[in-house]
């Protein structure tokens, strides 16, 4: 496997690539905007939490389908660094 700085990691044996988005600041998750088997663009919100009562968007950075949904909503005290979605 190789993962790069942006998050991405490629296994060099499939070819497959695959997008970790974790959570970058502590806070609540308010609603999940996709599902599993999603198709997404880059760009296309994924979800939004409460951090000190605002609302912060996290978006795709990448063009692909979400694999793997590891938050819901109302979900309270998340924790930076845990993987919110992984997109292929």
């Amino acid at each position: 496997f190789f993962q790069a700085e942006d998050g991405i990691r490629d296994d060099l044996v499939t070819g497959v690539q695959t997008c970790a988005l974790p959570i970058s600041v502590p806070g609540n998750i308010w609603k999940v905007l996709v599902k599993e088997g999603d198709q997404v663009k880059k760009d296309d919100n994924l979800f939004i939490m409460e951090v000190m009562k605002t609302e912060v968007h996290h978006s795709s950075p990448v063009d692909g389908k979400v694999i793997k949904v590891n938050i819901h909503n109302d979900q309270e005290a998340v924790e930076p660094g845990m993987v919110a979605i992984i997109i292929e």
